[in-house]
């Protein structure tokens, strides 16, 4: 499509610099670009793919971040971020063969008890808890399963990803945010080159939004590491509750 107008393009990088700042801290980034590429007017798939684009970038930032200061192991997270990205594009190719609105009833009940979880939860904290499975384990399961979920719908990965961490493999949540961050991007990356090579990206569009996320998801991987679960359990819960309401007055008023 042509390029957006100065003014607009403007707006959708300051909406992903936000973005990317609540995303690198508790996910659902999501919720705030890919109705402001809608409103800008790109078409519905395209709006996905640039919303793919520049959301890998944000991703690819906070995890950077994560990496650099210690908080993210690599190597034990590979195996979960190549499930994570075979998953997610399985989920992407399977879009165009399935109709993903069942889902929009019952995620928002998920992400409302995940909130309950993150609320209530003595295993979610600054400590580490006890582990329930192994890393192959969890690569099989949570890693291929939430990354072909983030191909296929894509809305509370984060919450999704963080929930697994903390619960299956006793993370405390500032390894679980930077883990999240880790195999998000991956499942971002695998999304992106299966909506590119359908021609469903607006490069410049979502070129000029990477550079905010970029910028927001540095800066929300820095407060997540300053803060920890002080900032990080109550953006957990406020997310999840709030792109719960999103999808059901989104789906009420469809």
């Amino acid at each position: 499509m042509d390029v957006l107008p100065p003014e607009i393009l403007a707006v959708l990088a300051l909406i992903a610099l936000v973005a990317g700042f609540v995303d690198a801290i508790a996910g659902g980034g999501g919720m705030l670009t890919l109705p402001a590429l809608l409103w800008a007017g790109l078409p519905p798939a395209t709006a996905l793919g640039t919303n793919k684009l520049q959301g890998t970038f944000g991703t690819a930032s906070a995890t950077a971040h994560f990496w650099r200061r210690g908080a993210l192991d690599l190597r034990p997270l590979l195996p979960a971020a190549a499930a994570s990205f075979a998953g997610a594009a399985l989920g992407a190719l399977a879009v165009a063969h399935a109709d993903p609105d069942a889902l929009r009833w019952l995620l928002p009940a998920l992400l409302l008890g995940f909130a309950a979880y993150f609320l209530h939860s003595p295993r979610v904290g600054d400590l580490p808890a006890q582990r329930r499975i192994g890393p192959a384990t969890f690569a099989a399961t949570a890693g291929a399963g939430i990354g072909f979920y983030d191909g296929f719908f894509g809305p509370g990965t984060g919450s999704f990803f963080a929930l697994a961490f903390v619960a299956l493999l006793g993370f405390d949540l500032a390894r679980a945010t930077a883990g999240t961050k880790l195999l998000n991007f991956s499942s971002n990356l695998a999304a992106l080159l299966v909506f590119a090579a359908g021609g469903h990206v607006a490069w410049t569009t979502g070129l000029v939004m990477a550079v905010g996320q970029w910028a927001g998801a540095w800066l929300g991987a820095h407060m997540a590491l300053r803060h920890g679960a002080r900032l990080i359990r109550p953006l957990l819960v406020a997310v999840s509750v709030l792109l719960s309401l999103k999808l059901l007055v989104d789906q009420l008023g469809s």
